[in-house]
């Protein structure tokens, strides 16, 4: 399996890859606006590489439960300067984490080469033709809803099947556009719509989507489902999203959405080193 992202290409099976997360926005769960400055987020990104970040997802609008939107203007405003310092001097892909076609777009000239879309749930396909005649990666994500609404009642009669039928489904629309199956990673969207109970479930049937023979990501780093299932507050929750970034890697997901890199790859690595040594 192939992932083609302009001038990148994973051959799979191959480690897991660990995207290291640049949020330049001041409302991030996480980081609380550290690297809104510019400056601060380059240094970030050269930090998360040095820890063994294999892509950095840069983003410019919080898509936390209940996050505002931001204008396409202040989106520009935050992400291209970070992109355009960080061509050139790292030799990883960087990822834009947009909505927006034009900020995508615009990312794209700037040297980005993959679009992490939480709104894979669109209909509007002038995005996917702007990554489809970049021959950008693209991240395909499920989310039931907007970042505004998705967490306030979500319901599903079989959330695995909803979220594989939908993965099928996108992926023709996107070859329909012109994209290649080689450019698509499949997110099933931890957190984005779901309740604790379907968190769960996806992160159960992970293997069922690699009949997709598409790479997986999964972004779980100190979401809330943790804490809901742990009592755990946002500072407690690294060794939770660490066995649940582990377990994903057994299963077969080849690409692992963090803040905590380097305590990531670590786990990761421990994890595929026992799974080389499995007996029958």
């Amino acid at each position: 399996m192939i992932l083609r992202a302009r001038q990148f290409e994973f051959i799979f099976p191959r480690p897991a890859l660990v995207m290291g997360i640049v949020n330049v926005t001041p409302d991030s769960f996480f980081d609380g606006g550290r690297f809104l400055d510019a400056q601060a987020a380059t240094a970030h990104s050269l930090e998360l590489v040095e820890q063994g970040a294999e892509i950095i997802d840069v983003g410019g609008e919080s898509t936390r439960p209940g996050a505002l939107p931001v204008d396409e203007a202040e989106e520009l405003r935050r992400v291209l300067p970070v992109i355009e310092r960080l061509v050139g001097r790292v030799k990883v892909p960087i990822s834009i984490d947009t909505v927006k076609p034009g900020v995508a777009r615009a990312a794209l000239e700037a040297g980005a080469s993959i679009v992490n879309d939480v709104a894979a749930n669109r209909e509007d396909p002038a995005l996917w033709r702007s990554v489809a005649e970049a021959r950008a990666g693209y991240v395909c994500m499920h989310m039931q809803g907007t970042p505004q609404t998705m967490q306030a009642n979500p319901v599903y009669s079989d959330v695995a099947l909803e979220v594989g039928e939908f993965f099928r489904e996108r992926i023709r629309r996107l070859n329909d556009c012109g994209m290649s199956r080689e450019q698509v990673i499949l997110d099933p969207g931890i957190g984005f719509g779901k309740a604790l109970e379907h968190n769960l479930q996806l992160l159960g049937a992970a293997r069922g989507f690699t009949r997709l023979e598409r790479p997986l990501l999964v972004g779980v780093s100190r979401k809330s489902f943790i804490g809901k299932l742990l009592g755990a507050d946002l500072a407690a929750r690294l060794p939770g999203a660490l066995a649940c970034a582990g377990m994903a890697v057994a299963a077969g997901v080849q690409i692992i959405r963090a803040h905590d890199v380097a305590e990531t790859v670590q786990a990761i690595r421990m994890t595929e080193a026992i799974l080389a040594n499995q007996r029958p």
